[in-house]
Parts: C-alpha cells; structure tokens; sequence
C-alpha cells in the first residue's frame, strides 16, 4: 500500500539550534519569534535576522547529517513523526514509493526549515515535496484563514483523489508545526486523512494514531440551501434570514445578518458539492438562461463537467453581484470578451470556463442572460459566428 505523508512544519528544528549559554546568542530566539511571519522579500539581504537564519540552518543541517536518529527525532517534531512512523527504519522496503507533502507556513523561517526537511530526507531515499499555501502565517487572521483557505482547495486537488484509490493511504502527521494550524488540521484531517499521529513530549514516547472518523453529510439538509452554499464558496457573503435552519457551525460570523462559510462549513461543502451541484441548474443572481443554454446543460453527462459549471456560474454571480450588474469585472478571471463575427444587431459575448469550453451570453437590462455553453465550435456554430 502506497502511503502519503503531510506533515506540518514549525521552525523548531532551527530555534533548538540557539545555544543559550552564549550570550551572544541570547537574543536570537526573541528576533526570530518577532520576525516569523516575513516573507523573504521582507527581510533586507544584510539583516541580522537573515544572519542569524543562515548560521542556524547550516547548524541544523550539520545536526542531522552527523548525528543517530534519537538525536535527530529530538532535533526536529517532524522528524519524530516521521521516524515513529517507520520504527525507525527509513530503508525499509516498505517505505519505497511512499510520498511526502512537507506543509510549511508562507514565511521565509517556515520555508527555509522545510527545505532543511526535504534535503534531509531526500538523501534518506523518500519521495518529498513542499507545499507552503499562499498567505499562511500568523501575521494576521485574514492571512491565516486566506493561508487555510488556500490549503483546503489544494487538498481537494491533489488529496482528495487519492482517497478513490483502494491501494492509498493518506496520513497526518501534526507532530510538528504551529499550534495554531495543528487545531485546524484536527478537523481538516476527519475529512481527508485516513489517520493522524502525534507523539507526546517526552523520552521514548510512543506514537499515537487517530482513525478517521465516520462524518455522515445530511445531503437532503443541505439540499435546501446549494444555491446559498454554492455563492458562499465563491466568496459570497449571504442574509442570515435566507439561510433559517441551516447548522450554525457552518456559518461564520454567528449572530450577524451577513454570513459566509466557516471552516466546518467549507469542509462540509467539499464533500457534498458534487451530488448537489450535478442535478438541476441553479438560478444564480444576476443570471438568466436561455432554453438553448438549459439544453446544453442538461445534455452534460459528466457529474464533475456540471459541477465545474454550476461553480463558474456561481463565481460569475457573486462578481455581478459586487458590481451591480457591470461585466467588466469578468475579463480578467473569466476573459470575458465581445465574440466577434455576428451580425450588426447583436451584441453576444462570452467567457471561458476552461480552455475548450465556453458560454456565450448577451446582457439584458441587468441580466447576463446565457445563451449556449460547449465547445468552441458547439458555441461558436450555434451562435452563426462567421470568421
């Protein structure tokens, strides 16, 4: 069986570095701790912080190359996890073909441990790679739930798929990294990980393994609400009075006459969306539709086409919605342009919702009404496009 391993990464690996009898060195920890969130590009080329990174990664570096794997599992959290999870045997046969997804925050002190990670377990003979979503850190709670945001849509991308593979097993391993994301991971990880481990602090202390947990969605609960759902995964914020009945968990904040999802909600949404979003054609704000566009639509065979779809037209709304009615805020994310090649009297516009399929469309009062989606050539032939 083919494991794959997240593991979340601190920089506890270079802090253990600081020696604190030097005095010299007494102000390291302090100056890091202040500077963790910067970026790299934040931190001037002759920084002392840049100083003091550069002499403990090499001091890490040196830690692991040259010392036995107790002394290694006590250098680094992850490498505990990692180690106990193995029994201490990264040779093993078992070991071969197993992949390793390094989770680090988007800083340049989360970065630079990670890295001092994957060379180290590269030259082991694994499989590793580094994965640091985009915004994460600490530095505030709008990076930090932009920084989360981000990592729930790369796990659906790339490790939710694994999870239809009988012969894959996907694993968490939060020994390491930031408490803070730990907490989030917990429950992330009852949607993704068929286990999570951790290992208590101390000497000789053991591995524990969490299974995961059976969740049971209410598809017909949600039901109700897919179109609201649909708009708050696009970012849409949504009237309280529209969502009566729904679980408050999903919901943030709780209390207020504007919602959006929570964490718990967009996890929920994740698993759900697909069945709720591949039946009938929502009626999105802002949008209209043809009976030629239904048609197309209900022609679509492929449960995941639909719900790519519906989600575009979702984004599509939520967009329209901001902006009143105004296209313009569709050229860039959507490259909604003017077709050229119909007639004199009409106005038919598009927009791509990959690179071969497209929607056409004409705006009608404050509607974008939608008039045929396809193929380039399906589009292009229904609407009499001439080149």
């Amino acid at each position: 069986m083919q494991t794959t391993i997240l593991s979340t990464i601190g920089t506890s690996l270079l802090t253990n570095q600081i020696n604190r009898n030097d005095s010299d060195e007494k102000t390291w920890y302090p100056k890091l701790r202040d500077s963790a969130n910067l970026k790299e590009t934040e931190l001037p080329n002759d920084s002392e912080v840049r100083q003091i990174i550069s002499i403990l990664k090499e001091r890490s570096v040196q830690k692991l190359q040259n010392s036995n794997i107790q002394a290694i599992r006590r250098a680094s959290a992850e490498l505990n996890g990692i180690y106990g999870f193995y029994h201490d045997d990264l040779s093993a046969e078992s070991v071969q073909g197993d992949f390793h997804w390094l989770i680090a925050t988007d800083t340049y002190q989360g970065i630079t441990t990670a890295q001092i990670v994957k060379d180290f377990l590269l030259s082991q003979g694994l499989l590793v790679d580094i994965y640091a979503p985009g915004q994460l850190s600490t530095a505030s709670s709008q990076s930090f739930s932009d920084g989360v945001d981000d990592l729930i849509g790369w796990l659906e991308e790339n490790i939710k798929p694994l999870q239809e593979n009988p012969h894959a097993k996907i694993c968490f391993n939060l020994v390491g990294g930031f408490k803070s994301l730990q907490g989030y991971l917990n429950t992330i990880g009852m949607f993704y990980a068929d286990e999570i481990i951790y290992i208590f602090e101390g000497e000789n202390s053991e591995l524990i393994t969490i299974p995961r947990l059976p969740i049971t969605v209410d598809y017909e609960g949600l039901s109700r609400y897919k179109r609201q759902l649909a708009l708050m995964a696009a970012g849409a914020t949504i009237a309280m009075e529209e969502l009566q009945g729904i679980p408050e968990s999903m919901i943030y904040p709780t209390g207020e006459p504007e919602v959006m999802l929570s964490l718990w909600g967009q996890l929920v949404w994740n698993q759900c969306k697909k069945q709720l979003l591949s039946s009938e054609l929502l009626d999105f704000p802002y949008l209209d539709y043809r009976n030629s566009f239904k048609a197309d639509y209900k022609a679509i065979t492929s449960a995941t086409e639909r719900l790519k779809l519906q989600e575009d037209l979702a984004k599509v709304s939520k967009l329209l919605i901001e902006s009143q009615g105004d296209t313009s805020v569709l050229n860039l994310p959507f490259n909604y342009t003017r077709y050229k090649g119909t007639s004199k009297n009409q106005k038919i516009d598009h927009f791509r919702v990959n690179l071969s399929q497209r929607v056409s469309c004409e705006q009608q009062d404050d509607k974008l009404v939608l008039r045929y989606y396809g193929t380039h050539n399906h589009v292009e032939g229904k609407e009499g496009i001439r080149h």
